[in-house]
Protein backbone atom coordinates (compact mmCIF):
# COMPACT_ATOMS: atom_id res chain seq x y z
CA UNK A 1 0.00 0.00 0.00
CA UNK A 2 2.71 2.20 0.38
CA UNK A 3 4.25 1.43 -2.53
CA UNK A 4 0.84 2.36 -4.00
CA UNK A 5 0.75 5.86 -2.45
CA UNK A 6 4.07 6.86 -2.93
CA UNK A 7 3.43 5.85 -6.91
CA UNK A 8 0.65 8.15 -6.75
CA UNK A 9 2.52 10.80 -5.14
CA UNK A 10 5.68 10.32 -7.51
CA UNK A 11 3.27 10.72 -10.68
CA UNK A 12 2.43 14.21 -10.43
CA UNK A 13 -0.95 16.12 -10.69
CA UNK A 14 -2.19 13.81 -13.49
CA UNK A 15 -2.22 11.02 -11.67
CA UNK A 16 -6.24 12.22 -10.31
CA UNK A 17 -7.99 12.45 -13.39
CA UNK A 18 -6.51 9.31 -14.61
CA UNK A 19 -7.46 7.73 -11.55
CA UNK A 20 -11.16 9.18 -12.01
CA UNK A 21 -10.99 7.97 -15.61
CA UNK A 22 -10.58 4.85 -14.15
CA UNK A 23 -13.02 4.38 -11.69
CA UNK A 24 -15.79 5.90 -14.14
CA UNK A 25 -14.34 3.50 -17.06
CA UNK A 26 -14.84 0.29 -14.54
CA UNK A 27 -18.52 1.13 -13.22
CA UNK A 28 -19.42 1.24 -17.05
CA UNK A 29 -17.93 -1.54 -17.37
CA UNK A 30 -19.74 -3.56 -15.15
CA UNK A 31 -23.17 -1.75 -15.47
CA UNK A 32 -22.65 -2.63 -19.62
CA UNK A 33 -21.80 -6.39 -18.59
CA UNK A 34 -24.62 -6.83 -16.00
CA UNK A 35 -27.12 -5.57 -18.47
CA UNK A 36 -26.13 -7.18 -21.31
CA UNK A 37 -26.17 -10.24 -19.26
CA UNK A 38 -29.94 -9.59 -17.73
CA UNK A 39 -30.94 -8.81 -21.67
CA UNK A 40 -29.90 -11.52 -22.82
CA UNK A 41 -31.28 -13.61 -20.33
CA UNK A 42 -34.63 -11.79 -20.32
CA UNK A 43 -34.58 -12.33 -24.75
CA UNK A 44 -34.18 -16.42 -23.88
CA UNK A 45 -37.11 -16.76 -21.66
CA UNK A 46 -39.53 -14.37 -23.18
CA UNK A 47 -38.53 -15.60 -27.07
CA UNK A 48 -39.26 -19.37 -25.70
CA UNK A 49 -42.55 -18.30 -24.09
CA UNK A 50 -43.78 -16.49 -26.79
CA UNK A 51 -42.70 -19.06 -29.37
CA UNK A 52 -44.23 -21.44 -27.87
CA UNK A 53 -47.79 -19.47 -27.85
CA UNK A 54 -47.13 -18.86 -31.84
CA UNK A 55 -46.57 -22.41 -31.98
CA UNK A 56 -50.09 -22.64 -31.13
CA UNK A 57 -51.55 -19.84 -33.17
CA UNK A 58 -52.57 -18.17 -30.01
CA UNK A 59 -51.76 -14.50 -31.34
CA UNK A 60 -53.58 -12.67 -28.67
CA UNK A 61 -51.61 -15.12 -26.06
CA UNK A 62 -48.66 -13.91 -27.78
CA UNK A 63 -49.27 -10.01 -28.06
CA UNK A 64 -50.16 -10.31 -24.04
CA UNK A 65 -47.02 -11.78 -23.15
CA UNK A 66 -44.88 -9.73 -25.06
CA UNK A 67 -46.39 -6.63 -24.12
CA UNK A 68 -45.96 -7.60 -20.66
CA UNK A 69 -42.20 -8.51 -21.17
CA UNK A 70 -39.44 -5.67 -20.69
CA UNK A 71 -36.96 -7.98 -22.76
CA UNK A 72 -35.81 -6.09 -26.08
CA UNK A 73 -36.81 -9.56 -28.03
CA UNK A 74 -40.53 -8.90 -26.63
CA UNK A 75 -40.55 -5.53 -27.74
CA UNK A 76 -39.74 -6.64 -31.32
CA UNK A 77 -42.58 -9.49 -31.44
CA UNK A 78 -44.83 -7.63 -30.07
CA UNK A 79 -44.40 -4.56 -32.66
CA UNK A 80 -45.10 -7.28 -35.57
CA UNK A 81 -48.21 -9.03 -33.73
CA UNK A 82 -49.73 -5.17 -33.63
CA UNK A 83 -48.83 -4.31 -37.31
CA UNK A 84 -50.16 -7.69 -38.23
CA UNK A 85 -53.35 -6.86 -36.41
CA UNK A 86 -53.33 -4.27 -38.69
CA UNK A 87 -51.94 -5.26 -42.38
CA UNK A 88 -51.03 -9.51 -42.94
CA UNK A 89 -48.96 -8.54 -45.21
CA UNK A 90 -45.08 -10.26 -44.41
CA UNK A 91 -43.72 -6.84 -45.68
CA UNK A 92 -45.61 -5.29 -43.05
CA UNK A 93 -44.95 -7.40 -40.37
CA UNK A 94 -40.99 -7.34 -41.50
CA UNK A 95 -40.85 -3.80 -41.37
CA UNK A 96 -42.38 -3.36 -38.18
CA UNK A 97 -40.06 -6.01 -36.51
CA UNK A 98 -37.28 -4.10 -37.82
CA UNK A 99 -37.87 -0.85 -36.33
CA UNK A 100 -37.99 -2.38 -33.07
CA UNK A 101 -34.51 -4.11 -33.42
CA UNK A 102 -33.86 -0.13 -34.26
CA UNK A 103 -35.33 0.99 -31.25
CA UNK A 104 -33.52 -1.86 -29.42
CA UNK A 105 -30.09 -1.27 -31.02
CA UNK A 106 -29.11 2.23 -29.00
CA UNK A 107 -30.50 0.68 -25.49
CA UNK A 108 -28.01 -2.09 -26.23
CA UNK A 109 -24.99 -0.04 -27.09
CA UNK A 110 -25.42 2.89 -24.54
CA UNK A 111 -21.92 4.44 -23.28
CA UNK A 112 -20.39 1.04 -24.58
CA UNK A 113 -18.58 3.49 -26.95
CA UNK A 114 -17.13 5.97 -23.73
CA UNK A 115 -14.77 3.29 -23.16
CA UNK A 116 -12.81 3.84 -25.85
CA UNK A 117 -12.99 7.55 -25.46
CA UNK A 118 -11.99 7.41 -21.73
CA UNK A 119 -9.02 5.13 -23.01
CA UNK A 120 -7.36 7.39 -25.30
CA UNK A 121 -7.76 10.38 -22.88
CA UNK A 122 -6.64 8.20 -19.76
CA UNK A 123 -3.28 7.53 -22.18
CA UNK A 124 -2.78 11.12 -23.49
CA UNK A 125 -2.97 12.10 -20.40
CA UNK A 126 -0.26 10.34 -19.23
CA UNK A 127 1.44 11.25 -22.09
CA UNK A 128 0.96 15.04 -20.55
CA UNK A 129 1.57 14.48 -17.42
CA UNK A 130 4.84 13.01 -17.99
CA UNK A 131 5.60 15.96 -20.69
CA UNK A 132 4.80 17.94 -17.15
CA UNK A 133 7.25 15.77 -15.12
CA UNK A 134 9.99 16.36 -17.39
CA UNK A 135 9.51 19.81 -18.06
CA UNK A 136 9.90 20.32 -14.10
CA UNK A 137 12.79 17.69 -13.83
CA UNK A 138 14.98 19.51 -16.49
CA UNK A 139 14.48 22.87 -14.66
CA UNK A 140 15.66 21.33 -11.52
CA UNK A 141 18.33 19.74 -12.83
CA UNK A 142 19.56 22.97 -14.12
CA UNK A 143 20.37 24.78 -10.81
CA UNK A 144 21.49 21.64 -9.28
CA UNK A 145 25.26 20.90 -8.44
CA UNK A 146 27.13 19.22 -11.27
CA UNK A 147 27.92 16.31 -9.62
CA UNK A 148 24.47 15.62 -8.92
CA UNK A 149 22.97 16.03 -11.98
CA UNK A 150 22.97 12.83 -13.41
CA UNK A 151 21.64 11.22 -10.77
CA UNK A 152 18.83 13.72 -9.87
CA UNK A 153 18.27 13.86 -13.87
CA UNK A 154 17.64 9.60 -13.80
CA UNK A 155 15.70 9.48 -10.67
CA UNK A 156 13.41 12.86 -11.99
CA UNK A 157 12.80 10.81 -15.16
CA UNK A 158 11.75 7.35 -13.27
CA UNK A 159 9.35 9.39 -11.56
CA UNK A 160 7.80 11.41 -14.69
CA UNK A 161 7.05 8.04 -16.19
CA UNK A 162 4.58 7.11 -13.67
CA UNK A 163 2.03 9.22 -15.90
CA UNK A 164 2.47 7.45 -18.60
CA UNK A 165 2.26 4.15 -16.77
CA UNK A 166 -0.72 4.36 -14.57
CA UNK A 167 -2.42 6.00 -18.03
CA UNK A 168 -1.46 2.79 -19.75
CA UNK A 169 -2.33 0.96 -16.90
CA UNK A 170 -5.99 2.20 -17.10
CA UNK A 171 -6.18 2.17 -20.63
CA UNK A 172 -5.51 -0.99 -21.81
CA UNK A 173 -8.06 -2.70 -19.54
CA UNK A 174 -10.87 -0.68 -20.81
CA UNK A 175 -9.92 -1.03 -24.28
CA UNK A 176 -10.54 -4.75 -23.83
CA UNK A 177 -13.73 -4.29 -21.67
CA UNK A 178 -14.70 -2.09 -24.78
CA UNK A 179 -13.97 -5.12 -27.39
CA UNK A 180 -15.39 -7.87 -25.29
CA UNK A 181 -18.36 -6.13 -24.41
CA UNK A 182 -19.43 -5.24 -28.28
CA UNK A 183 -19.04 -8.39 -28.93
CA UNK A 184 -21.78 -9.14 -26.91
CA UNK A 185 -23.63 -6.70 -27.82
CA UNK A 186 -23.79 -8.27 -31.45
CA UNK A 187 -24.21 -11.54 -30.24
CA UNK A 188 -27.58 -10.40 -28.42
CA UNK A 189 -28.27 -8.04 -31.84
CA UNK A 190 -27.64 -10.75 -34.05
CA UNK A 191 -29.91 -12.80 -31.89
CA UNK A 192 -32.46 -10.42 -32.27
CA UNK A 193 -32.35 -10.50 -35.70
CA UNK A 194 -32.86 -14.55 -36.01
CA UNK A 195 -35.59 -14.30 -33.61
CA UNK A 196 -37.55 -11.68 -35.49
CA UNK A 197 -37.17 -13.84 -38.61
CA UNK A 198 -38.02 -17.00 -36.99
CA UNK A 199 -41.53 -15.69 -35.31
CA UNK A 200 -41.92 -13.75 -38.93
CA UNK A 201 -41.85 -16.85 -40.42
CA UNK A 202 -44.00 -18.95 -38.47
CA UNK A 203 -46.66 -15.83 -38.50
CA UNK A 204 -46.56 -15.70 -42.21
CA UNK A 205 -46.28 -19.38 -42.59
CA UNK A 206 -49.37 -19.59 -40.51
CA UNK A 207 -51.18 -17.50 -42.67
CA UNK A 208 -50.78 -18.89 -45.65
CA UNK A 209 -51.51 -21.89 -44.65
CA UNK A 210 -55.41 -20.35 -42.90
CA UNK A 211 -55.35 -19.07 -46.61
CA UNK A 212 -54.66 -22.45 -48.48
CA UNK A 213 -57.72 -23.65 -45.99
CA UNK A 214 -60.30 -21.51 -47.38
CA UNK A 215 -59.39 -21.69 -50.45
CA UNK A 216 -59.40 -25.68 -50.46
CA UNK A 217 -63.13 -25.42 -48.15
CA UNK A 218 -64.33 -22.76 -50.81
CA UNK A 219 -63.65 -25.03 -53.90
CA UNK A 220 -65.09 -27.87 -52.25
CA UNK A 221 -68.34 -25.96 -51.42
CA UNK A 222 -68.71 -25.17 -55.09
CA UNK A 223 -71.76 -27.20 -56.76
Amino acid sequence: MTEIIRFFQDGGLFMVPIGIILVVGLAIVIERFVFLANAKKLNREAFDRILALLHKRDYQGALNTSKSSDSPVARIINAGLVRMSQSGRREDIESAMEEGVMEAVPRLERRTGYLATLANIATLLGLLGTIHGLSSAFSAVAAADPSEKAALLSASIAVAMNATAFGLFTAIPLLLAHSMIQSRTLEIIDSLEMAGVKCLNIITNAQDSVARQRATDATTAKP
